[in-house]
């Protein structure tokens, strides 16, 4: 299999890794609320998610559905074309990851409060948000991009093939008058 085919799985991969991670820290947050390192993850690491569940709750009051409802079926897409060697799952799954990608930078960016604030905590704590973030956008868009090159280069073996074809009947279309001549 090709490794460009294999290379799309990645995006789905990490969206769902990092919702899958962001999704267990809110649990064991429910079960230790005193754990400054829960805290930090919950908050630091994985807020986008949480600005994002905030948006998505709005429309779907389910706990989870992110993860459930979202990350999950682009998941299981992307593992259908993978195991299956299915072009069009791939397709889909790359495309979805995007675009939930997509929504969690722009819930990002609707939940950022407007109020400056005098705090060190920015300086003494790296924004991890922004490196989940981050990775997510890149390998998303690296998926989404290699489905699209992987597609130009199927039709540009299938237009080589059409010209290849058309040239043939070209060929034996000229050899064909020349032997009507003879005959004449």
């Amino acid at each position: 299999m090709n490794r460009l085919f294999k290379l799309q799985f990645l995006g789905p991969l990490a969206l769902f890794a990092a919702t899958l991670s962001a999704e267990l820290a809110a649990r064991a947050l429910q079960y230790a609320p005193s754990s400054e390192l829960l805290w930090l993850l919950n908050l630091k690491m994985f807020g986008i998610f949480q600005r994002s569940d905030a948006v998505l709750s709005y429309y779907v009051p389910v706990d989870g559905f992110q993860l459930f409802g979202l990350a999950l079926p682009i998941f299981a897409l992307a593992c259908l074309g993978l195991v299956a060697k299915c072009r069009p799952a791939f397709t889909v799954a790359t495309h979805l990851s995007v675009v939930y990608a997509l929504f969690l930078v722009v819930s990002w960016h609707v939940g950022v409060p407007t109020v400056a604030q005098a705090s060190l905590g920015a300086v003494a704590i790296p924004p991890g948000g922004q490196y989940v973030m981050a990775t997510i956008l890149g390998t998303c868009f690296l998926s989404f991009a290699i489905t699209h090159l992987l597609y130009f280069l199927a039709v540009g073996r299938e237009l080589g093939a059409l010209v290849r074809a058309v040239s043939r009947i070209f060929r034996t279309s000229d050899h064909a008058p020349a032997a009507d001549q003879h005959c004449r």
